[in-house]
């Protein structure tokens, strides 16, 4: 038998501020359905129409005009009378329909889209919703009626054009003016498309109009796009399994998959698509509906049927093609494809369905660990930090970190010969930052170049951080070693900051930051935003591509099952973390075997120095009272690091016993003075040492809980001097407004 082919038109009329999206045969009547963003608080009957049924699908009206063969409406003094279009549902009657919308998919894309449901899913209907503009789908028609005589058990294919302007002479006689020829000022090619047209999904009431024209008889309707497949399942097909489900409904499940490349001198079909993302989000939704079985109670959207409530048993899945849906060059314009992971059931589709050979993904071997090997290298960029080298080099060589890479830049306080001094005495690897005339920022211009470096290629562990960090071990003894064996297991451990504030020390001296600075952020902090940042040491065996300033990146997603990244407290981190979080949340915030203290303001005049040289990653923003307001937490107190005082002592007093390495840091001490005195004796920088120390501040990096998260992208002047210097309850809280600007 062959298969019997079909094409209407949806046209449309305006009526003063509503457009009319179609009116059908409804008995005495037609069933009129008003386009979303209509005006229709005029809207009136008019001629001995009367109206029944009035009801909204979204932001569309449907109302039903009875009364007269032809209903006449009035809209702020308007008339309008409306043709109806006929109803056609003897069309699909009894047979299982695949509703689709045409979106410039090729026939031949449509060919298998059919062919795909009739074989593996009874499907022997199809009406299909094509946004082509009038005149170009005519080849399609034409090759679209050729080709489906060639699929056998398919019985019915009705083509809706959803743009087709009135009185093109290539439409058959039965696809009559939606407004009656004789209408003054209703001939549609004088009424230009209002922007809600352009996109049939923009009308909700679409699919309610294809239900009372063509399908209300139909046995089953799946609502899916010409680039959905459902997928094969032992349940049968869905189009029996609504037909058998209690309300009537079936709600579809889609994912989305992904070719990793098309051939050049080939175009995107199905079979290429081989991969899905290991971390997808949210899945898509879509229906399969028996409308005799769910009555007229239900109604058709496009998501979801309301009216019924389907059992989360009575469920299939499909899957979405994206290079179909959305045709580039490359699939890295629509995914990042250090997502995509092959998927074997789409490979077997590829080649025993679509007898496809598609390209692969390159093959990557597993990596192999040796656990016994677990040197740690540092790699960070400084700036003029020439005080606070030693400590922080000592502190680390005595949890256990074994090499440094330091880059350094525009260095005027000796920074840069200090590290030159400890690279000849093989304590770290010195390199200046390549980052003039590279257009990068500084550290992101190290990672790079540090990437290239031997002692970066053979380290067993990797970390990219700053002086003003510390990783605090609080599990075992406080080394690393302790910390590995907590998470033996773990090839990633991501520390979440703690902020430490200045504890109201306003002078430098040079003593070990993390014996004189506890004041600190509560650990439960989550404004501001960057409170919750974290620095990740990751076991180099090639998970990922990159160095990363939070974390590696490019991860190579074929390993990404390789992957055991644990937070601080030894729990794991969520696949959704592992392409670009940087930040832990409430969920992922752990403190308990390690965490990373930052202190990112130190002393009130070691700050000055701070914003005087700019940060190496944000050298474009200043760092003024907002910064110091955002990052200066005196709420609570955390001494935990302060029992490897003693070990830092030891690592410290073996550097300072070298002669040369003593003088270097005293030069440096004295360089650091200097500068904050030079800094001191200008009006500016008085003036803003004045408001560091002053009492408002002081009280502000105290309160620093009650606040929103607005308020610190604002800055503290936002926060009035009564709310600054008054006394609040513990649950008290201040917000503003959101300001234009941005933090981070």
């Amino acid at each position: 038998m062959q298969t019997a082919f079909r094409h209407f038109q949806i046209a449309h009329q305006r009526v003063g501020q509503a457009v009319i999206l179609d009116a059908v045969e409804n008995g005495a009547g037609g069933r009129i359905f008003f386009t979303a963003g209509s005006d229709v608080d005029g809207l009136v009957p008019a001629a001995g129409t009367i109206f029944d049924n009035m009801h909204t699908v979204g932001d569309g009206l449907i109302v039903d005009a009875v009364g007269v063969d032809t209903p006449t409406v009035e809209i702020d003094g308007e008339h309008c009378d409306i043709a109806l279009s006929p109803r056609r549902l003897e069309l699909l009657e009894g047979l299982n329909v695949g509703l689709a919308i045409r979106n410039g998919q090729s026939v031949e894309i449509t060919l298998d889209w059919l062919r795909w449901h009739v074989e593996h899913h009874g499907m022997n209907a199809a009406l299909i919703v094509d946004r082509a503009e009038m005149g170009s789908n005519r080849a399609y028609t034409r090759a679209l009626k050729k080709g489906i005589a060639l699929i056998a058990g398919l019985k019915q294919i009705v083509v809706v054009q959803y743009d087709v302007p009135l009185g093109d002479p290539e439409l058959p006689a039965e696809q009559h003016p939606f407004c009656a020829p004789d209408a003054p000022g209703k001939d549609r090619m004088d009424i230009p498309s209002p922007d809600p047209m352009k996109s049939p999904l923009g009308q909700l009431g679409l699919f309610e109009l294809l239900r009372h024209r063509f399908l209300d008889k139909a046995r089953a309707v799946a609502q899916l796009d010409l680039t959905d497949l459902l997928e094969q399942t032992e349940e049968g097909s869905v189009f029996d399994r609504a037909v058998q489900a209690r309300n009537g409904v079936i709600t579809l499940i889609g994912s989305h998959c992904y070719p990793w490349r098309v051939r050049d001198d080939d175009t995107c079909h199905f079979a290429d698509h081989i991969c899905r993302q290991f971390d997808a989000g949210k899945p898509r939704q879509r229906w399969c509906i028996a409308p005799s079985v769910a009555g007229e109670k239900a109604v058709w959207r496009y998501v979801r049927i309301a009216g019924v409530s389907p059992s989360h048993k009575e469920q299939a899945t499909f899957l979405r093609y994206m290079g179909l849906r959305h045709p580039v060059e490359s699939v890295s314009k629509i995914v990042p494809k250090t997502s995509l992971i092959e998927d074997d059931g789409l490979l077997n589709m590829a080649a025993n369905h679509w007898s496809h050979k598609p390209v692969r993904m390159p093959v990557m071997k597993s990596p192999k660990v040796n656990k016994n090997k677990n040197s740690v290298t540092i790699i960070t960029t400084m700036k003029n930090e020439g005080p606070f080298i030693l400590e922080w080099i000592a502190y680390h060589r005595a949890i256990g970190v074994d090499n440094f890479l330091v880059f350094t830049n525009d260095c005027t306080d000796g920074t840069d010969d200090f590290h030159e001094l400890l690279q000849a005495k093989g304590i770290l690897q010195h390199r200046d930052n390549p980052f003039h005339d590279t257009g990068l920022k500084p550290q992101h211009a190290a990672l790079q170049a540090g990437e290239k470096e031997d002692i970066i290629k053979n380290a067993d562990w990797v970390i990219c951080m700053d002086v003003d960090e510390f990783i605090n071990v609080k599990t075992g003894d406080g080394t690393l070693k302790a910390l590995f064996k907590a998470v033996p297991k773990a090839n990633m451990i991501s520390m979440t900051w703690r902020l430490f504030g200045n504890s109201d020390i306003h002078e430098f001296t040079d003593q070990p930051i993390i014996g004189d600075y506890t004041r600190c952020a509560h650990e439960m902090t989550r404004k501001p935003h960057q409170a919750w940042g974290f620095k990740t040491l990751f076991r180099n065996i090639g998970l990922f591509k990159k160095l990363g300033v939070h974390r590696p990146k490019g991860l190579n997603p074929q390993l990404w099952e390789q992957i055991n990244w644990v937070n601080g407290s030894g729990k794991a981190m969520p696949k959704e973390f592992f392409r670009n979080a940087w930040r832990s949340t409430q969920e992922t915030v752990g403190y308990d075997l390690v965490c990373l203290n930052h202190y990112a303001v130190r002393s009130a005049e070691s700050f000055l120095v701070k914003r005087d040289r700019g940060r190496v990653n944000h050298v474009d923003r200043d760092q003024g009272l907002a910064y110091w307001f955002r990052m200066n937490h005196n709420v609570g107190e955390d001494t935990s690091i302060q029992r490897m005082l003693p070990a830092l002592q030891v690592e410290m007093d073996k550097l300072l016993a070298d002669p040369e390495i003593k003088a270097m840091h005293e030069r440096c001490v004295a360089a650091h003075r200097e500068k904050i005195d030079a800094l001191k004796a200008t009006d500016n920088y008085a003036k803003f040492y004045q408001d560091l120390t002053g009492e408002r501040m002081e009280r502000l990096s105290k309160l620093l809980p009650h606040f929103g998260a607005n308020v610190f992208l604002a800055g503290p002047d936002v926060v009035p001097d009564e709310v600054a210097l008054e006394d609040h309850p513990e649950d008290y809280f201040f917000t503003v407004e959101r300001q234009d600007t941005t933090a981070h």
